[in-house]
């Protein structure tokens, strides 16, 4: 019998696998540019956002880093999301706002990293599956702050081929977004920190508790995925509200809810 391995790609995989330190900074390394040798500290925070109402579901942050300069969120968003480049600039935006506390000066705000994953494509006009973003002038490029930094893999958009052995970015988008054994064995040899991660995976893979986990994680993403294609063919006030239901169940907040299915916030507060 094959041997049983999780989806990178799966948020909940993706998570346990960024909780080995050495996969980790193998990551952040190959996205920011640094060397991995350099990196004294990537520690994981809490990725539980604070609650506005007690009611409320939790919103989630796939794994969020404090190193010595900067705060990183990682995000893996599997379904199509049209409205993401205004969802995570809201939340690095929260991110960078809440480093300040009443009665400290502007000096101690960190770097804010987004590192956004997509298994869609958000810019379909450009080919490339890597960008990044800063803030910038329009005319001379100079950086206004470099305080704000966007990072975007677009997984649809990887080559077939692993053209560049030595692109670390590369070969981390095609670990992330691989599902055969043989392709994980083949990129684990071309980067020692890939390798690491996937030790974690075959080790978290047979954690029966943890695949019990990402199952219902994978079926959550599923059943909103088939509900999001019934609304596109059929529409319907039912199907927005199962929907809605669907996405506050995977802690989305009420405002991107209220883009995607055309329902009001008040609508959406009242199905939690």
């Amino acid at each position: 019998m094959a041997e049983f391995l999780m989806k990178p790609k799966i948020d909940f995989a993706f998570k346990e696998i960024m909780m080995d330190e050495k996969a980790r900074i193998g990551f952040l390394s190959a996205v920011l540019k640094l060397d991995p040798t350099k990196i004294k500290e990537a520690r994981i925070l809490n990725t539980y956002l604070q609650r506005v109402h007690e009611d409320d579901k939790q919103g989630i942050l796939d794994v969020r880093v404090l190193m010595e300069n900067m705060e990183i969120d990682i995000e893996i968003q599997l379904s199509e999301l049209k409205v993401w480049a205004d969802r995570a600039l809201f939340y690095l935006a929260k991110m960078y706002a809440e480093q300040i506390k009443p009665g400290q000066t502007y000096n101690v705000f960190k770097k804010c990293v987004s590192i956004s994953i997509l298994n869609f494509t958000l810019f379909p006009e450009e080919t490339e599956f890597y960008s990044c973003f800063h803030i910038k002038e329009d005319t001379h490029q100079f950086l206004y702050t470099d305080k704000m930094e966007f990072h975007l893999i677009e997984l649809p958009k990887l080559p077939q081929e692993l053209k560049d052995e030595k692109d670390d970015v590369l070969l981390w988008a095609k670990f992330i977004n691989s599902e055969r054994k043989e392709d994980f064995e083949m990129l684990a040899t071309k980067n020692t920190y890939i390798q690491s991660a996937y030790n974690t995976l075959r080790v978290i893979s047979q954690d029966e508790e943890k695949r019990m986990e990402y199952e219902a994680r994978e079926k959550a993403l599923r059943d909103y995925n088939q509900g999001m294609l019934e609304a596109r063919e059929t529409g319907g006030y039912e199907k927005a509200i199962q929907i809605a239901k669907n996405m506050l169940a995977i802690g989305l907040p009420a405002d991107t809810i209220a883009q995607v299915t055309g329902l009001s916030i008040a609508q959406i507060e009242s199905l939690r």
